[in-house]
């Protein structure tokens, strides 16, 4: 998860510091204490494993080869290291579900609304509670497609991981004031069409996960032999957030915030390991680094 006080800052320059001087481990612990968050960030940004890892192991590579750029006088490092990160995101070439919902909501809202309520087969009834789990998820993770890259960025950090606004504010290089400008505007935007689609915060809805699942199955949306989210994590979102919930939050704004800080945080040792072998072998790095 992000580090969040001194003693984690101080720990990641002394880490810079010996893979300066050519220490593999250094880099391996540098990477094992940032490549989770920057993975699951990218999954909710992406909404695609590949496109994830694929984002994931960029920024990371990109971390490593400006290293030598990084001044702890200007800026904590987790600041410098998140600016790289966040950009490397907005300017990324669409994934595959950005293309799918670029028309928005509305868009979105009418493919659901056009999947057939379904009932599960014997074999999928076994496992229904995950599948319903699953279908809530990618739905939610849809709806989080359909805000502009800013306003999901500035919501996916905000509200589902809530770093603190003046870390943010920082890494996007703006007022704190405006931060939280940027993610009341993301909170209208999202929370109105949930209110007026989906069941899970409005029970006049007619939409309901567990109807939906089937429908999911069928589109391929969800798979019930490698389900994308339901998977591969030991804790939500909540578990692993900086921050409590924001305080000035209404009532119905802790609704909705709940529902996605319920999400699982994916676990990533495998692939964290794999990005470490690509990176170390890697041309350009090899040739900044001496690593032993």
């Amino acid at each position: 998860m992000l580090p969040s006080n001194n003693k984690h800052d101080y720990e990641d320059l002394q880490l810079i510091e010996r893979i300066k001087k050519g220490s593999k481990s250094a880099l391996e612990k540098l990477i094992e204490r940032h490549y989770p968050y920057i993975y699951n960030v990218a999954l909710k940004f992406f909404n695609s494993l590949q496109d994830a890892e694929d984002a994931a192991q960029e920024v990371i590579i990109k971390l490593i080869t400006k290293i030598d750029s990084y001044d702890p006088q200007k800026s904590k490092f987790r600041t410098w290291l998140y600016r790289i990160v966040f950009n490397h995101f907005l300017n990324a070439k669409k994934s595959g579900p950005e293309k799918v919902v670029f028309n928005g909501f509305s868009t979105f809202f009418n493919i659901i609304e056009n999947i057939p309520d379904g009932e599960l087969t014997d074999f999928e009834e076994v496992k229904k509670e995950e599948l319903f789990e699953e279908t809530k998820v990618a739905c939610m993770s849809g709806m989080l497609m359909c805000l502009n890259r800013e306003q999901r960025l500035t919501y996916i950090i905000g509200d589902v991981f809530n770093i603190d606004h003046n870390l943010a504010a920082d890494i996007f290089n703006i007022t704190p004031t405006n931060f939280r400008k940027r993610l009341s505007r993301a909170r209208k935007d999202l929370y109105k069409w949930m209110t007026d689609k989906c069941g899970l915060v409005n029970k006049d809805n007619p939409c309901r996960c567990q109807k939906k699942t089937k429908g999911f199955i069928e589109k391929g949306f969800v798979n019930p032999d490698t389900m994308k989210w339901n998977t591969d994590f030991k804790d939500r979102m909540y578990e692993i957030s900086e921050n409590q919930v924001d305080s000035m939050l209404n009532e119905s704004d802790r609704m909705y915030n709940k529902l996605f800080k319920e999400h699982p945080f994916k676990e990533t040792k495998d692939k964290g390991e794999k990005i470490l072998n690509e990176i170390l072998s890697n041309k350009k790095i090899s040739e900044t680094f001496d690593l032993n």
